[in-house]
């Protein structure tokens, strides 16, 4: 393994902002080193506050442990311009840029495959319906949807100066603010990153949004339970959560852990709701039969169960699956299933009142 190698490697490394040029032909890559198994690149960036800092240095070590031999440890350093090298910008964020937000609310779920991130845009969809001032959040890291269900694959986000810092200007459209990690990556690339890098990438996409004046702010969190949502739990000052379910006992099992995570001591945030997702399947042909093919009522035994309101029920019916592909979110319609996720939406904003 030689110094060039590695340099050839960082040549799929692109910058979204800086019309897909490498960091090599950007002479962000300032060194390479080799050593006892290990690779050392230090990147040069010219802001502290660099928006895309956090994605660049992933993508520099997802290049290299892809191409290197198994193995090989990796270090990535920044340095900002010709001062001396600084911790990694973006990990000291201050809250300033959440402060005219009402409610922080995580969209959670116990695991994959629920249909969470379809709920969370239809929801944010919704509230915007009902007239409120809503913005998203993507942070599911590893399956980042926004991006497709908004039609949205090729927006890269402007930033622009204020004062001392850079802000990210994020997508507005259907009357909601949109940012997704999604937009820092192409669609087919893999987000290789660790527990402690995947969390400070989506603190600095959060925390260094211009998200201006909102009622709602959605964060549409990862499935399951782990390191990533402790950190956004502890570092954004999320006011409670809501999770979303099918009634498969499976599924249901997952959602007692996520129960558990949030009313956990060292977590401690109230959870406003269960959404019970693809509650029964409708045929187009018959829009007046209901088959549940997941099993009956789960969603409203769990919630009874834990004292947590059953904030709807959502249908399996072709046309939000349709919404999600073509990027026109379902909740835009006045059809039986936007006028469900228009209810939903209703509910838990009278729940936060």
């Amino acid at each position: 393994m030689k110094v060039n190698e590695v340099n050839k490697w960082l040549l799929e490394v692109e910058h979204p902002a800086k019309g897909d040029k490498s960091i090599v032909e950007l002479g962000m890559v300032e060194n390479v080193e080799i050593s006892d198994g290990k690779v050392t690149v230090t990147l040069v960036f010219s802001k502290h506050r660099d928006p895309l800092a956090e994605y660049l240095i992933g993508s520099t070590k997802a290049a290299i442990i892809r191409n290197a031999p198994q193995g090989t440890q990796v270090e990535v350093k920044t340095v900002i311009k010709d001062e001396a090298p600084k911790k990694k910008p973006g990990l000291d964020l201050g809250l300033e840029e959440l402060e005219n937000v009402k409610h922080i609310i995580g969209i959670a779920s116990g695991k994959g495959g629920v249909g969470k991130s379809t709920v969370a845009v239809n929801t944010a969809v919704a509230l915007a319906r009902l007239g409120y001032k809503v913005g998203l959040a993507d942070a599911d890291v590893y399956g980042p949807s926004v991006p497709k269900m908004t039609s949205s694959e090729d927006f890269i986000p402007d930033a622009i100066r204020d004062g001392e810092k850079e802000v990210i200007l994020p997508l507005e459209k259907y009357g909601v603010k949109w940012m997704s990690i999604g937009f820092f990556a192409k669609p087919e690339q893999a987000l290789i990153w660790r527990g402690p890098m995947a969390c400070n990438a989506l603190k600095q996409m959060i925390l260094q949004v211009r998200w201006e004046e909102l009622d709602f702010l959605l964060i549409d969190m990862p499935p399951g339970t782990g390191d990533i949502h402790i950190s956004l739990v502890h570092d954004i000052p999320m006011e409670g959560a809501v999770i979303v379910s099918t009634p498969q006992e499976v599924a249901l099992a997952d959602v007692e852990k996520g129960v558990n995570m949030f009313r956990n001591e060292s977590v401690n945030k109230p959870i406003f709701g269960l959404i019970e997702n693809m509650a029964w399947f409708t045929p187009a042909e018959h829009p007046d039969e209901k088959y549940y093919i997941f099993g009956q009522g789960g969603g409203q035994r769990m919630a009874d169960k834990y004292g947590i309101p059953l904030l709807g029920q959502i249908p399996i019916v072709q046309s939000i699956r349709e919404g999600g592909d073509s990027g026109e979110p379902a909740a835009l319609s006045s059809r039986p299933d936007g006028l469900a996720f228009v209810a939903l939406a209703e509910k838990l904003a009278e729940t936060l009142k």
